[in-house]
């Protein structure tokens, strides 16, 4: 089981706590669909899980899953995986992170519920595309045939 981590929130150190085998498993197979579709000559790179990404002065932080664009190494799209008990921080304190990035694009994995919230950058802050389950599957237009079902990312191992 991986070690707690920490992450800074406007200037606020969090200590996340150790992640849980279901965790990691959803993260594996997230970050093997989106690199089995990432062509090599792709504009974006993915980075190993909770690599940390400075947003601004004071926000460090460590996304589960991180496409970034190449040469500027942009943050395009994140992914946060939901632990039971830990949901605040990703789903309020580094949701309005990544909203005041203007990060184009926010997966919110969620093993509670077995579905995923899709989320786009637009005028006026994120706008929720979606929130997928069961046979619907998560698909990004940057990640050309990536079609990976939540039945099957929910999968018991």
């Amino acid at each position: 089981m991986p070690a707690a981590y920490k992450e800074l929130i406007d200037g606020e150190t969090f200590i996340r706590a150790a992640l849980n085998a279901p965790h990691e498993l959803l993260c594996d197979r997230l970050h093997a669909a989106v690199a089995a579709h990432l062509p090599a000559n792709s504009a974006l790179r993915l980075l190993p899980r909770r690599t940390p990404i400075t947003l601004r002065e004071g926000a460090e932080i460590c996304p589960d899953l991180a496409l970034v664009r190449g040469p500027t190494s942009q943050l395009y799209l994140a992914a946060e995986v939901l632990q039971p008990g830990d949901h605040h921080p990703d789903t309020v304190l580094k949701k309005q992170l990544y909203a005041d990035a203007r990060t184009p694009r926010l997966w919110i994995v969620d093993s509670r519920y077995q579905n995923t919230e899709v989320y786009v950058s637009g005028e006026f802050g994120f706008r929720l595309e979606a929130i997928l389950a069961g046979r619907e599957t998560l698909a990004d237009p940057a990640v050309t045939g990536l079609a990976l079902s939540m039945n099957d990312l929910f999968a018991k191992p």
